[in-house]
């Protein structure tokens, strides 16, 4: 599998993040943003149990690359 095409995913139970670490460029918007949630030294790095579903998706709606995806769950 190509750097590119690697996906990871985290999940709330409501919301699942699934980022393409291919596509990040490290802007940090992520982390500044929700600090709880994104710690970048850590595994897993990202805990979305710590934000809401409302705000984990309007910070993944502003990453600039895209690297930063989510789906509703069912």
């Amino acid at each position: 599998m190509a750097t590119n095409d690697i996906k990871k995913e985290y999940t709330n139970g409501e919301l699942t993040i699934v980022w393409k670490p291919g596509k990040c460029i490290h802007s940090g918007v992520c982390v500044k943003t929700l600090p709880k949630v994104y710690h970048p030294k850590d595994k897993p790095w990202i805990l979305p149990e710590n934000a809401s579903t409302e705000a984990l998706k309007s910070q993944i709606d502003a990453c600039p690359s895209g690297a930063l995806g989510y789906y509703m769950n069912t």
